[in-house]
């Protein structure tokens, strides 16, 4: 499918599923207007604005309607059932302003699976029940029912929302997430969303099993922006190019155990975001990108008018993926071709590693604290009779689907404390360090929900042997960073933002077999923060649901 026809596809599906305010720029326009010339500056706001601490106050609300749906799709050629929003994969990408109020509304259409919708990298400032996990801030929503998620645009850039209910998202639950706003580099053209996946012929939950007892299997192929090739059949991604035009690409790995590295052959890419953080932009010919990690690049045509692949590459070091080499799109310069490129790739060394964090510098230059609080937590993998499970600071997480910690909270007792892996933070305004590190080879996507975390250390080696100097002044800021295998991560952050906040692996075999915690924050601001109403009746519906169908949850719970 070629790039501008998807496009117009994507915006119809958006318009169709019920978006009843677009983005509006009518109280921005004050000082400046953001345009090819000048991305800069955005009404009376700008790059310099301190996002943390002031957002524009646009007025506008954007709406939209997301239904879930049980049905069968020959993503890469090879059909197989999936679930999917609005029955398209990816689903509906919601545009919005920076500022604006965004209103998702949600119907479970599946047939026999429990839902939620976690709206990845979105703050939820003082909004925390609208985070959208399973287990933790909310009773997982029950066929045939609906809910309602309201959240404000705090910060700009790219993301994407998924569930957070067992290995749903790798099924298909999934869509983009575009918040306009000012950028770090100049560009004419803004491509949208694009999508790195994994994907299998056999569903994510067929696996798990085999998951849990052998360890991760291999996957059978790739998609970019819902598409590919295998064997004979399917199509692949397309995106037309004009000479002398430079266009802004947002990349999602939304894979459930990929590392990819992505690149185009014979273009530069100049990236000028990671997750919702823009940063002073650089260039590269290739760009590592993690599980859950996002990057704003801009690419310019200016090679010869010619046929160029396209390509998320596989690290072999922690992906095993049976068409490596396939996973591909095209970029045309003359939209009439209909050949497959003849270009090669980039020269690499494959790892699993991060962007250098000498790379990664957030253009709203913030330094970090010492620690008011900090803890070290060891990354291990066991098991459980023949099943593998994983442990941060030897515990094995589990939730509780029909117990969720804020319905808990809600109700006035401190049972979520005796939870496993709950860590208490009570205190507003303090700086927390984990120290998160493994001596398996094997890297882990760290995410935090709630937050930006501060990357104080990344490397090799045990942390007290290497003892590595942290970084203080102007870190890089994100909401997923790599654990390297037999290495280390510090990551410090502020308890700025009350609510029952996870972190966890991003690998999505991890996250079931319990590698994740759930962070506390300030407890005594959280119930005033709640609607008890929604929270409770999610939860008889899906008691209900549960009593009658005699569903039983068989992972940690999130």
């Amino acid at each position: 499918m070629h790039f501008f026809a998807f496009a117009a596809s994507c915006l119809a599906t958006y318009l169709v599923s019920g978006a009843t305010a677009s983005p509006s720029t009518r109280s921005l326009s004050k000082r400046c207007t953001n345009s090819a010339e000048d991305r800069s500056c955005w009404g009376n706001y700008d790059l310099s604005t301190n996002y943390y601490d002031e957002v524009p106050d646009t007025g506008d609300t954007v709406e939209v309607y997301l239904e879930l749906v049980n049905t069968t799709a020959s993503l890469d050629g090879v059909e197989r059932n999936v679930l999917l929003v609005n029955g398209t994969f990816p689903g509906p990408t919601i545009i919005a302003n920076w500022g604006d109020t965004v209103v998702v509304h949600l119907y479970n259409g599946l047939s026999d699976n429990g839902t939620s919708l976690h709206f990845h990298g979105l703050h939820q400032n003082f909004t925390n029940q609208n985070d959208g996990v399973a287990s933790i801030t909310q009773c997982p929503l029950a066929p045939g029912e609906s809910i309602t998620y309201t959240w404000r645009a705090t910060q700009y850039g790219s993301s994407w929302y998924h569930s957070h209910f067992a290995l749903q998202a790798w099924e298909g639950v999934l869509g983009g997430i575009i918040i306009n706003g000012p950028a770090t580099a100049n560009y004419d053209e803004d491509a949208g969303i694009l999508f790195l996946n994994d994907w299998t012929h056999e569903t994510a939950d067929a696996l798990y099993s085999a998951a849990e007892t052998t360890g991760p299997p291999t996957l059978d192929n790739g998609l970019i922006n819902g598409t590919n090739v295998y064997d004979t059949g399917g199509s692949r991604f397309e995106m037309d190019f004009v000479s002398g035009t430079s266009y802004r690409l947002r990349l999602v790995n939304a894979a459930i155990d990929t590392m990819f590295k992505f690149m185009i052959d014979g273009h530069t890419i100049e990236v000028i975001a990671m997750d919702f953080v823009p940063i002073v932009p650089y260039s590269t010919t290739y760009l590592n990108i993690g599980i859950g990690q996002r990057y704003d690049i801009i690419v310019t045509a200016d090679q010869a008018t010619a046929d160029y692949w396209m390509r998320a590459i596989p690290q072999t070091t922690c992906s095993d993926n049976d068409s490596a080499d396939n996973i591909k799109g095209i970029v045309r310069y003359d939209s009439t071709s209909t050949s497959d490129p003849t270009t090669t790739a980039y020269t690499y060394t494959d790892s699993c590693d991060d962007e250098s964090m000498s790379d990664l510098v957030p253009y709203l230059a913030l330094d970090a604290s010492d620690p008011d609080i900090s803890d070290d937590f060891a990354v291990t993998v066991g098991r459980s009779g023949n099943v593998f499970k994983w442990f941060m600071a030897a515990t094995t997480f589990v939730a509780e689907w029909d117990n969720p910690t804020l319905l808990q909270i809600s109700e006035g007792n401190d049972t979520y404390t005796t939870a496993s892996h709950v860590i208490e933070l009570p205190t507003a305004g303090e700086w927390v360090y984990f120290i998160i590190e493994t001596t398996n080879a094997v890297p882990h996507p760290i995410h935090l929900h709630g937050h930006d975390f501060s990357i104080l250390a990344q490397g090799t080696g045990t942390y007290a042997t290497v003892a590595p100097t942290l970084q203080l002044t102007n870190p890089p800021r994100r909401d997923v960073a790599m654990l390297p295998g037999g290495g280390y991560l510090v990551i410090g952050f502020q308890t700025d933002n009350p609510g029952a906040w996870l972190m966890h692996c991003h690998i999505g075999w991890h996250t079931s077999e319990g590698f994740a915690l759930q962070l506390v924050e300030r407890v005594s601001e959280i119930t005033a923060l709640i609607d008890e109403t929604v929270l409770s009746d999610t939860c008889t519906a899906w008691n209900s649901y549960v009593s009658s169908s005699g569903v039983v949850s068989s992972d940690s719970g999130v």
